[in-house]
């Protein structure tokens, strides 16, 4: 291991990027400083001040608690401004389609930017009765729809406070919902391994939702179900989600392609 009291230059760069990639590899719960210094051949030390500069530049989160580092909002930022060169929507468009096909609701594709889940993509189904168009480049606060409950439910327990507490000013227009509300959703998806919400998005919608993984289990996406609260029952939400489930893995499988 390095005892040098600062990492210069390319040097510096390289481990950088080295870092990020380790703790991609262990999302979403994150490493410990002493397992980062390890898998990087660094001093405590050194990697330590790595670390921190990462944090400062929003690379980099750290959990309170339990004291792990996990992917900070700027890595998602990076990832949203790329997407476009990787064709995410193209890519993700015949998966959509065939979900609101099984499913005869409208299927959705959201991605994260900022403290915001952003719409990309919406298809709707063959149900008579659909639910009000979620424009495509909407955003709304993560959390409030389906797919940003499920991309919340990823962060970390830091972020997620981070994240509420910077939302909180804009919740109140979506049936009143506050942050404690919104924590509870997204303690109960986490339990579930999915998300749901009713009335908030939209008035008289629910949704359910998934993330969709990278191949280093990093949330870069979400996908989601959406029909009116009468249609959308416990039945139904059983009913869709084997579906949401071969959706997401689908479009995973074919992102690492």
């Amino acid at each position: 291991m390095t005892t040098s009291s600062s990492v210069p230059g390319a040097q510096t760069v390289t481990r950088a990027v080295r870092a990020l990639k380790l703790i991609a590899q262990h999302a979403p719960g994150g490493m410990r400083l002493t397992d980062l210094a390890a898998g990087l051949e660094l001093e405590p030390p050194t990697a330590h001040r790595l670390l921190q500069a990462l944090m400062r530049e929003g690379m980099l989160v750290r959990d309170g608690s339990s004291r792990r580092y996990t992917l900070g909002p700027l890595v998602f930022e990076l990832g949203l401004a790329s997407a476009h060169q990787f064709n995410l929507r193209d890519i993700c468009q015949p998966v959509l389609d065939m979900l609101a096909e099984r499913t005869g609701d409208t299927s959705f594709l959201f991605v994260r930017s900022g403290n915001d889940a952003v719409c990309l993509s919406r298809i709707q189904g063959t149900y008579p009765i659909q639910t009000p168009a979620v424009p495509v480049g909407s955003r709304q606060p993560l959390g409030v729809s389906a797919g940003g409950l499920a991309l919340l439910s990823c962060l970390s327990e830091a972020e997620v406070t981070r994240t509420l507490e910077s939302i909180a000013p804009r919740l109140s227009i979506y049936g009143e919902l506050d942050t404690e509300e919104l924590r509870k959703h997204c303690i109960r998806a986490q339990q579930q391994g999915y998300a749901f919400i009713a009335n908030k998005a939209v008035p008289g919608v629910s949704a359910v939702g998934l993330p969709i993984r990278s191949a280093t289990g990093a949330a870069i996406a979400a996908i989601t179900v959406a029909a009116t609260q009468t249609r959308m029952t416990d039945k139904r939400v059983r009913e869709i989600l084997p579906l949401l489930h071969d959706a997401a893995a689908e479009i995973a499988g074919l992102l690492r392609q």
